[in-house]
């Protein structure tokens, strides 16, 4: 079991590249569009018919866009000056599919799965290499992220058939060599029981806008809860004060145990420095 109380928790790296950086080498175009997040968007998706599936197959993880970011692990494994763990992001291969194919993705599960399950299967054999890589680049763990694990997108039963198991299948590649694998679950209504029987050792959610809370997550999941903070109010808009009683709160809801303080998803660029010293001043000064 990890210790959840040593030092580093309050210094935890996340990289955290552009949300298109697994989908340009398939074929889709992104840009800049002034996210307040800082993410690049699709512009152009690269599955734009259903017959357009059949040309997604297995990529190498070195090259292209992903030795892009394999790059800019290697940079920061070399230039860290403390123990902070590098949490590299990867997404499930249903996400990534998703990018590739926008809304149709759905339809095409729906209409015809056999057009779209070659696909994820050439998806996920590339992240499961793609684990590997990162990790022999400097990461020392992984931030999983998947977006399609809500009812915002699916149905609970299509994300057993065409989410889960894909994802299970990139992340028993991290067993014995990630140091933390943690799991995001994006979006409301989530999954939560589905998804937290995965190979991972944290899940970190939305716990500030979508059930369960953090203390009903601690109860229902064996490894630690990663939330507590809303990043699109009180970490954006303060004060200070409220986001130590949100820490507060979070420590409150978990006995201070099997938790690290995270706000539930990517912070927005505008957050203030003065805001995320508050949190990191709040854990220090509540820890048990």
């Amino acid at each position: 079991m990890l210790d959840f109380h040593r030092r580093w928790d309050l210094d935890l790296i996340k990289v955290m590249p552009s949300a298109v950086y697994c989908v340009e080498d398939w074929g889709c175009t992104s840009a800049d569009t002034g996210s307040p997040l800082g993410a690049r968007q699709c512009t152009a998706h690269a599955v734009k018919e259903r017959a357009d599936w059949a040309r997604i197959t297995p990529l190498d993880p070195g090259a292209g866009a992903l030795g892009r970011e394999l790059e800019a692990v290697r940079l920061i494994a070399r230039g860290r000056h403390d123990d902070a763990p590098i949490l590299h992001t990867l997404f499930s291969p249903l996400t990534i599919a998703r990018k590739l194919a926008g809304d149709r993705l759905v339809d095409d599960l729906r209409i015809t799965p056999a057009a779209v399950l070659p696909a994820l299967d050439a998806i996920t054999e590339t992240m499961v290499r793609y684990v590997d890589a990162a990790l022999d680049a400097g990461a020392d763990g992984l931030f999983f992220a998947t977006q399609t694990g809500s009812a915002e997108v699916l149905t609970e039963p299509e994300n057993a058939e065409f989410g889960a198991p894909f994802a299970r299948r990139v992340l028993e590649r991290t067993r014995g060599r990630s140091f933390l694998t943690l799991l995001h679950i994006h979006g409301r209504q989530i999954f939560f029981d589905q998804l937290r029987g995965l190979p991972v050792d944290a899940i970190n959610w939305h716990d500030r806008l979508t059930p369960p809370t953090l203390a009903d997550g601690k109860r229902r999941t064996s490894g630690a809860v990663v939330g507590g903070l809303d990043e699109h109010t009180t970490l954006l808009a303060g004060p200070p004060a409220a986001v130590a009683r949100e820490v507060e709160d979070a420590i409150r809801q978990t006995d201070g145990l099997g938790l690290i303080v995270a706000p539930g998803c990517v912070l927005p660029l505008a957050t203030p420095d003065a805001h995320l010293a508050a949190a990191v001043d709040a854990v220090k000064s509540g820890r048990p």
